[in-house]
């Protein structure tokens, strides 16, 4: 792959400045104001990232998590770039690109959880579980939907991400102008695609991260085509895709333990202690001496954080030293995915390399011990599942109705006056969306855009909207 290709400043619909217009910006940076200006971003600060409907103004929502990955991504790009300039000299590398790879990766730090359901991870599952269960449920002219659709089309459901409705929106759904959605850059789009893969390719446990999960929709498998070809990918990761997947790790991984501390999920001698036991088990398994002793120093910053607070008499040192040391150990990943990416140069950008950036580095286990931590004290807690329980309750209700009322929408089929309901709750852009990508196709494939209309629909709405949603359908006003 060739850095030319790769920051590739063409959109899926080209067009030409008015005369001279007096904007200076580049075309990166006029995705950035795209981006930020637009409802889809907003519609984030209502989003869960760990913790659904949360009151705190501490914890962080989707929106101040993106806000999050966008600064760390600009900063790896700044210290990548630097690497390639200075360091690897690929000859291939401009100067100005490294400004280039920094808008480009704040710009995905911004988009990159776009895409997602209410309630956080969770509703991508509840969502995936509901077609599992429910597909061969509904009929369509005496067939069941699942004996209908293509293969790709039911893998689609089944796998549902997202990440990739992320790509689908920015490219249609969002009605900047027309039916291209916000236009973005080509070098953007496809550093936002982290698994360059069908939902027919996908494979959870394969070593190579690119296939885990899915990285577009069949409806956008001529966009996908589109960017691969443009950016000389063909089929393998963009190298800004590694580079946004380790922000993305850095900031989450650091931000849930946080925010699972304010929250009184753990405690900081509960913490102190996690730390400890996580090293003395990967002393046991055999890991490096110099691998352990860098794990230990991260750790043992904790303490040193806090007798500092200590000392200057903190009104809450505890705090005080969780809140500086995740700081520190941003800084620790950050420098960490600095060195895979340059360790790895050769083979990312070949397109073959198979891992995440942290891996077999110095913040390998810390990154490990951190995701360990987060899942026991957080993600499993009894507020949690509670508040889980609740959201596949809403989440299952409007599936239920929105695919009854979508099956025969758009047919000679009359509609009862439910179905007429709940189809005026769905956007009129996505509906306007649907009408332009249907037109000529066949009844298979507009009924595989009618279902994607409903997850587009519920993919759209906040958390606050579709709990309020749900009690008004359900009579609890």
């Amino acid at each position: 792959m060739e850095w030319r290709q790769l920051l590739c400043e063409d959109r899926i619909r080209n067009y030409k400045a008015r005369g001279n217009s007096g904007d200076l910006r580049t075309e990166f940076e006029k995705d950035y104001h795209r981006i930020i200006g637009s409802a889809s971003f907003r519609r984030l600060q209502d989003k869960t990232q760990v913790f659904p409907l949360d009151r705190s103004d501490f914890i962080r929502t989707r929106l101040t998590h993106s806000l999050e990955v966008s600064s760390l991504a600009k900063s790896l790009g700044q210290n990548i770039g630097r690497k390639i300039l200075q360091e690897i000299k690929d000859e291939g590398f401009r100067e100005s690109y490294q400004a280039d790879v920094c808008d480009i990766l704040q710009c995905a730090g911004l988009l990159h959880d776009i895409g997602n359901p209410p309630f956080g991870h969770f509703g991508e599952t509840v969502i995936r579980e509901w077609f599992q269960k429910n597909l061969g449920k509904y009929f369509y002219k005496g067939q069941p939907l699942d004996q209908l659709l293509l293969p790709q089309m039911m893998a689609d459901f089944l796998n549902f991400e997202g990440n990739t409705q992320a790509l689908r929106l920015v490219t249609k759904l969002h009605y900047l102008v027309d039916e291209h959605g916000m236009n973005l850059t080509k070098g953007l789009l496809g550093t936002i695609i982290k698994y360059p893969v069908s939902s027919l390719e996908v494979h959870k446990e394969s070593r190579n991260i690119r296939e885990r999960k899915m990285g577009y929709f069949y409806a956008e498998r001529d966009i996908f085509a589109d960017l691969q070809e443009s950016l000389g990918t063909h089929g393998a990761r963009h190298p800004l895709a590694y580079v946004l997947e380790a922000a993305d790790d850095i900031a989450y991984l650091t931000a849930d333990i946080e925010d699972a501390f304010k929250k009184g999920c753990i405690t900081f001698g509960q913490l102190v202690q996690e730390l400890g036991e996580y090293g003395r088990k990967q002393e046991a398994e055999g890991v490096a001496r110099e691998r352990l002793e860098e794990y230990y120093g991260m750790a043992e910053a904790l303490e040193e954080r806090y007798r500092k607070a200590l000392g200057r008499q903190a009104a809450q040192p505890e705090n005080h030293a969780v809140q500086n040391w995740v700081v520190r150990i941003q800084g620790r990943l950050i420098a960490s995915a600095t060195e895979g990416f340059a360790a790895n140069y050769r083979s990312i950008m070949e397109g073959s390399y198979e891992k995440e950036l942290l891996a077999e580095t110095d913040g390998e286990l810390m990154a490990g011990a951190l995701g360990d931590i987060a899942y026991r004290y957080a993600f499993v807690s009894r507020p949690i599942l509670r508040l889980e329980i609740a959201a596949e309750t809403i989440i299952d209700f409007l599936l239920d109705k929105l695919v009854d009322a979508v099956i025969y929408y758009d047919t000679d089929e009359k509609l009862n006056e439910v179905q007429k309901k709940m189809l005026a709750l769905i956007s009129d852009n996505y509906k306007a969306i649907y009408r332009i990508y249907s037109k000529d196709k066949d009844e298979t494939e507009k009924l595989y855009l009618r279902l994607l209309l409903v997850t587009d629909s519920i993919c759209g709405m906040t958390d606050s909207y579709a709990k309020s949603l749900y009690q008004e359908l359900n009579g609890m006003v």
